[in-house]
């Protein structure tokens, strides 16, 4: 399909700096095929969902991935760079998109932290070489370090990975560091938050819970890829970066188990839709799943796993405005668009809700 079908105009001061506080005060927009959008709130999800239905979590817990170093080259001068992790392939070795990635060549050493304007003191120098470069600045480091030693560097030197959206406003600081994480968060290792779930509060899980809501973690790392613009002209010519989740068998088992007995699967966050369709066989049967994933949802994909999304509201000609608009059709989703920059509502990733139903599932 044509990029360009998935583009409109966003003025600047729909694009939120910071959460609702508290998180579940944030407005919701609830779309059922064929209605018009209603304007509700994130706390009213619990009368929103029949008991029985399933909510879906992505327990990824974000670490601090941005990290800034210098280049070492015995033939050239010292170069300051930039590295956000992405994938991580090894023990001891991440994929990055690095700048300046023009000055990048496989062979040189880098040291991220303080190295090379200091000494070698633990947890304040991290040693890479460059083993591989890919296109759109994507780089390979292997790590002088590696497993849990590794983790403890990059956690030390690394900051927080803000999208670029908000990045370019104002600076990360220590109120991102909560509020850029799910209350949920357990596994490390996502470097993007997945935001739906940031609109959630001990308190509305416990309501959730109480109002017959069934609830399941699943994992899916979410990569910086999600960041990335889409630039080819088609969606064929659209390349996915992968994302490495799972789904244990005991997850797997709920989900299928609810949706025997007449249960809804609602999917909170488009990583988490995407790694139970990855998972999910074409009878809609989701098996355990432990690997990568690049799938890329447009318009005509047929779902197999999932009845309703909670997401928020995504940036122009984006593979995830791609994604609602194959869940919810792409002229329901412009409307519904329009709609939610004329009421005011907030955008990206601290930004407000919506909660999409699929025509089969009203």
């Amino acid at each position: 399909m044509r990029v360009d079908l998935f583009d409109f105009d966003l003025p600047e001061d729909r694009i939120a700096l910071r959460p609702a506080v508290p998180r579940d005060g944030a407005r919701l927009m609830l779309l059922h095929p064929g209605a018009p959008p209603q304007d509700r709130v994130v706390r009213d999800l619990p009368g929103l969902l029949r008991p029985g239905d399933v909510l879906v979590f992505n327990d990824t817990r974000v670490i601090p991935a941005r990290l800034r170093g210098l280049r070492h080259r015995p033939d050239g001068p010292t170069v300051r760079l930039e590295a956000m992790l992405h994938l991580r392939e090894s023990a001891d070795r991440w994929r990055a998109f690095a700048r300046p990635a023009k000055r990048l060549r496989v062979g040189d050493r880098v040291s991220f932290g303080e190295a090379g304007e200091g000494g070698p003191c633990a947890l304040t120098r991290l040693d890479a070489t460059i083993v591989a470069r890919g296109e759109g600045g994507e780089t390979t480091f292997a790590f002088d370090l590696a497993g849990p030693a590794l983790d403890e560097a990059v956690a030390a030197l690394g900051e927080l990975p803000l999208p670029p959206y908000i990045a370019a406003k104002r600076p990360a600081d220590a109120q991102d560091s909560a509020d850029y994480q799910t209350v949920y968060a357990r596994e490390p290792g996502a470097v993007a938050a997945p935001t739906a779930g940031l609109h959630f509060t001990p308190e509305l899980l416990a309501a959730c819970a109480a109002a017959g809501l069934a609830q399941v973690r699943v994992t899916l790392h979410v990569g910086a890829g999600t960041f990335l613009p889409v630039k080819a002209d088609d969606t064929d010519e659209h390349r996915m970066h992968a994302e490495v989740g799972e789904i244990t068998a005991e997850a797997a088992e709920a989900l299928n188990r609810a949706r025997a007995a007449g249960g809804r699967i609602v999917a909170v966050g488009t990583t988490a839709l995407r790694l139970l369709e990855s998972a999910a066989a074409p009878d809609g049967t989701i098996r355990p799943w432990t690997g990568a994933t690049d799938i890329f949802i447009t318009p005509g994909y047929r779902f197999r796993a999932v009845d309703a999304l909670m997401t928020n509201f995504h940036l122009p000609r984006s593979t995830l405005f791609m994604l609602v608009s194959a869940f919810a059709g792409l002229e329901a989703m412009r409307a519904a668009y329009a709609a939610a920059i004329d009421r005011g509502y907030r955008f990206y990733s601290y930004g407000d809700s919506s909660l999409l139903f699929r025509a089969e599932t009203r």
